[in-house]
């Protein structure tokens, strides 16, 4: 049974939430908000030994990476973050269901296979998801512009398909008008901007059809800007077009967003453009020495002061290094066998090689605590106001952490977030205040 929502939040003029005193048990701060001090372990502790199986958590303040609290303690905190997840706003900037559907359609409307549909969004409380409209770069060299254009008919034949369940949603405003009225919003971002191909009027037709943001390339480099996949640096950052694409975003008021792109292109966008950018699916580098899909932390600080924000990534090769070399060993592995072989993918003799290649080479565990750990960092950094979700479910092959392997479970990421001393509020504006200030901040230069 779907919870319904007991309580809608009262919005600040910045889109964040604001919550009733008497509804919360961490008041939070208003306005900007700045990395927090923890609570003195003594007091804390007392407080602790005071309420027993109370919604405290027992660490030893914010960030703490203590165990849960067990028994009903951690039962009360599960169940307070689940109704957490239920009443405010959560938006997730980066799913990538669009690009899987297009081959295997199926009924969003029921429980299904994927990390992505109605059911399991209502569960885990997620209100707006960016449905990635993604254009590999195979496309680089002819129909990339045709292959968005399909995959936006899509998505918004999800709302014709099941009117009751699904809403395209094209701005803040929208966004906030598909609260709690049981549809999810679907938003559209367009991860490659090959799909403008050279043609800046592209970014017109693209703006009209609601893309509310373009990640500037993906794993190759584009007529933009160079990608941190390509060890092929043919611009040393942005091209002469890609400098156009980011002032003709701004002056239409679609979000630039640097995840995917080189360092250098990376931080000439931040420059360049006259409005804050996002990373809409990027986490730290930091837990990822040298690897430059995920943003260091000068990009971070730079990406901040401009007030933008950084959407974190839930991927297992973005949370852990050993993870992901374990991950890069098998492909490599696989890579090799499937040329050697010439058996094709979907052959069922792949998959069983697949296994073979789990059991080999064994990735360790990751759980919900290792998304924390990257929000921590990068809180500890810049603050909470520049840091929000972007989880790439359904385009990371699966490999997620334990408790999150779906749009059901943002509530234990939010379980996590209010065991290590996150205030109510805080929590909101991570879910979605920050990417909605950021994106009302687009719209409102470009005088939407």
């Amino acid at each position: 049974m779907i919870t319904p929502r007991p309580e809608v939040p009262e919005r600040t003029s910045n889109g964040h939430a604001r919550f009733p005193e008497a509804g919360s048990v961490s008041a939070g701060r208003a306005g900007g908000l700045h990395p927090r001090t923890p609570r003195p372990d003594a007091i804390h502790h007392l407080l602790c030994a005071l309420l027993g199986a109370t919604l405290w958590s027992c660490g030893t303040g914010p960030g703490d990476p203590a165990a849960p609290p067990p028994g009903a303690a951690g039962d009360l905190l599960a169940e307070r973050a689940h109704q957490l997840a239920q009443r405010i706003l959560i938006l997730d900037t980066h799913i990538d269901t669009p690009m899987q559907l297009q081959h295997r359609p199926r009924d969003l409307t029921v429980p299904g296979p994927g990390e992505f549909d109605y059911p399991k969004a209502r569960q885990g409380g997620l209100d707006t998801a960016f449905m990635s409209i993604y254009v590999p770069a195979s496309y680089q060299s002819g129909g990339a512009r045709e292959l968005a254009d399909r995959l936006i008919d899509l998505v918004e034949s999800w709302e014709r398909t099941w009117p009751a369940q699904f809403r395209i949603v094209r701005s803040p405003e929208e966004v906030e008008a598909a609260f709690g009225s049981g549809r999810i919003g679907l938003a559209l971002g367009i991860e490659n901007g090959a799909a403008v191909e050279t043609d800046l009027s592209l970014l017109g037709h693209f703006h009209r059809r609601g893309v509310a943001y373009i990640t500037l390339t993906h794993s190759r480099a584009n007529q933009i800007c160079d990608s941190s996949y390509d060890p092929d640096r043919r611009w040393g950052g942005l091209s002469p077009f890609g400098r156009q694409v980011v002032a003709e975003m701004n002056r239409l008021g679609m979000m630039v967003d640097i995840s995917h792109a080189s360092d250098q292109a990376a931080a000439q966008a931040i420059e360049l453009s006259r409005v804050p950018v996002i990373a809409s699916h990027s986490s730290s580098r930091r837990f990822t020495p040298g690897w430059e899909r995920n943003l260091s932390d000068e990009l971070v600080r730079r990406l901040a002061a401009r007030g933008g924000v950084v959407q974190v990534n839930f991927g297992g090769s973005f949370l852990d290094e050993a993870y992901r070399q374990t991950s890069e060993l098998r492909q490599r592995r696989l890579t090799a066998w499937l040329r050697e072989t010439r058996i094709p993918e979907d052959d069922p003799r792949t998959q069983d090689y697949r296994r073979e290649l789990e059991r080999r080479y064994p990735r360790p565990p990751l759980s919900v605590a290792a998304v924390a750990d990257h929000i921590d960092h990068l809180v500890r950094m810049v603050g909470v106001e520049h840091v929000g979700f972007g989880s790439d479910f359904d385009g990371v092959d699966g490999e997620l952490p334990e408790g999150l392997s779906d749009v059901s479970q943002y509530p234990n990421l939010l379980s996590e977030l209010l065991r290590r001393g996150y205030s109510e509020e805080e929590i909101a504006m991570m879910a979605s205040g920050n990417l909605l200030r950021v994106w009302r901040e687009v719209r409102s230069a470009a005088g939407h």
